[in-house]
């Protein structure tokens, strides 16, 4: 009969080792943990929303400090600035001469084409009147009545031969101031006026009717007045001085002055201030400024490279010599003194 061998005792050492490999092996395979349900450790969907909120302000807090986005200019004051630099740069055009001198020209030109339309309509009025006088009752489509037709043309054209060259002479500068010729025009208007009127006058009708008697002379009233009022006007354009003047201005927002000759000048801005340091030099009472000279001599050079034109406006000097409009003027009356000794 065998016996069994007694199993020998754990040593300590062996319980400490099995312990440590048991720990080992619990740890290797034992699962992660299951996360910590919401609000056990506080951090709540309200929570977190809060602290967002926090955030968000302290950077709007940050960027609202910042002033760089007041200082960029908004699209309504891009266009304003827009609309006063061209309105700037329209009135600077406006005071060249060359610029005066064609809107002269155009609007010239428009007042003579609307003179000689008008003269045209008024002459073509008065042909029924006068064709009616011509007639003197003849039997419609005979020949007295057909030619009595043509009276008024072929003397509206003979007169507007003799106002077309005066207009067109005027225009060139070089108006006709004939005796004959005003003779002629009032010679052909006199018919014109007196064959509308004749039939109509008091005792040419058995009952007399002022209406019917203006209604047919009105044709000629228009061609006498358009005849009359074109030399003048046209003469005035000739008399015209595209230069910008030697005027001086009133100094109260806008001004208009004198130039040589008695001419107006254009309107200009208001006058320097009165200063007891700097005069301004326009006032006879108060002595020149001292550095009128140096603004002379510094304009004189600008026109000198090319700069500036030969005569520049007052306004033209204000904006390159920046300086008070009295002064521009000043410096300008100065130039063309200068110009003119």
């Amino acid at each position: 009969m065998t016996t069994a061998t007694p199993t020998p005792e754990p040593t300590p050492e062996d319980i400490a080792r099995g312990l440590a490999e048991l720990e080992h092996h619990l740890a290797a395979n034992t699962p992660a943990p299951a996360p910590t349900p919401a609000g056990i450790d506080g951090q709540t969907r309200r929570v977190a929303r809060l602290r967002a909120e926090v955030a968000e302000a302290h950077q709007l807090a940050r960027l609202q400090s910042d002033d760089a986005p007041l200082l960029l200019d908004t699209p309504k004051v891009r266009k304003r600035r827009r609309a006063a630099n061209e309105a700037a740069r329209l009135h600077e055009l406006g005071q060249d001469p060359a610029m005066r001198a064609w809107q002269a020209a155009r609007m010239r030109r428009v007042l003579v084409a609307a003179a000689m339309a008008a003269l045209t309509l008024a002459l073509a009025w008065s042909t029924a009147g006068v064709q009616h006088f011509a007639a003197d009752g003849a039997a419609a489509w005979s020949p007295s009545w057909v030619f009595a037709w043509l009276v008024e043309p072929f003397m509206s054209l003979a007169l507007l031969v003799v106002v077309g060259a005066r207009a067109y002479m005027g225009t060139r500068g070089q108006p006709i101031d004939s005796l004959t010729l005003v003779r002629i025009e009032w010679l052909f208007l006199g018919l014109t006026v007196g064959m509308n009127a004749w039939p109509y006058l008091p005792w040419s009708v058995p009952v007399f009717s002022l209406s019917r008697l203006v209604l047919h002379v009105l044709g000629p009233i228009v061609a006498v007045a358009i005849v009359t009022a074109l030399p003048i006007i046209l003469a005035a354009f000739t008399d015209l001085d595209h230069s910008t003047g030697t005027g001086t201005g009133t100094g109260t927002g806008t001004g208009t002055g004198t130039g040589t000759g008695g001419r107006l000048t254009a309107l200009t801005y208001g006058a320097n201030a009165h200063d007891p340091v700097s005069p301004t030099a326009t006032d006879p009472a108060r002595p020149a400024a001292p550095e009128m000279p140096a603004l002379v001599q510094r304009a004189r050079a600008l026109i000198t490279a090319g700069e500036l034109p030969a005569t520049p406006s007052a306004y033209k000097l204000r904006q390159v010599l920046r300086c008070g409009m009295d002064d521009a003027r000043a410096v300008r009356d100065a130039l063309l003194a200068e110009g003119m000794a």
